[in-house]
């Protein structure tokens, strides 16, 4: 990511915390922090199992060039995927956890790993987030391929 491209996304992402000012100045102090930020104000995160995460990942990769932000954790357990807000209100999905209005999301400094998060596509400063249709078709993709590797179909 460009230095650019890095001080837009630290403004995007700062601008829903409590002090933006603090955030931007936490992060440029010290890059490898992650920050607690309120989910729901300009994006919400559906948090997955990373074993249909990653796959699911993949297929939407492959489908579109630039995906909205992901995250995953470093213990592989969970991926984190940034959807428009209110999204998270209607999602249902087995294994899937919503951070919307109310609820906060660790984030690292946009390209860096931190707080047990590592950015897959960091947030680029435009705003641009997954889109949620194509993310459940994602979803469902890289479940009905896992169920057929578990088979042995």
């Amino acid at each position: 990511m460009t230095d650019s491209t890095t001080e837009a996304a630290m403004e995007w992402l700062a601008s829903v915390a409590p002090d933006p000012l603090a955030c931007r100045r936490a992060w440029e102090i010290n890059p490898f922090q992650a920050l607690l930020l309120p989910a729901g104000k300009l994006w919400d995160v559906l948090l997955v199992p990373s074993r249909i995460g990653y796959p699911a990942f993949d297929v939407l990769a492959h489908r579109i060039d630039a995906p909205g932000p992901v995250l995953a954790d470093l213990g592989g357990t969970r991926t984190g995927f940034f959807v428009p807000r209110g999204t998270t209100e209607h999602w249902v999905g087995t294994g899937t956890r919503g951070a919307g209005l109310g609820t906060w999301i660790v984030v690292p400094c946009p390209g860096r790993a931190a707080g047990g998060m590592r950015w897959l596509v960091p947030a680029d400063g435009t705003g641009t987030l997954n889109d949620p249709v194509l993310l459940e078709h994602a979803l469902h993709e890289a479940a009905a391929r896992l169920a057929e590797r578990d088979t042995g179909s």
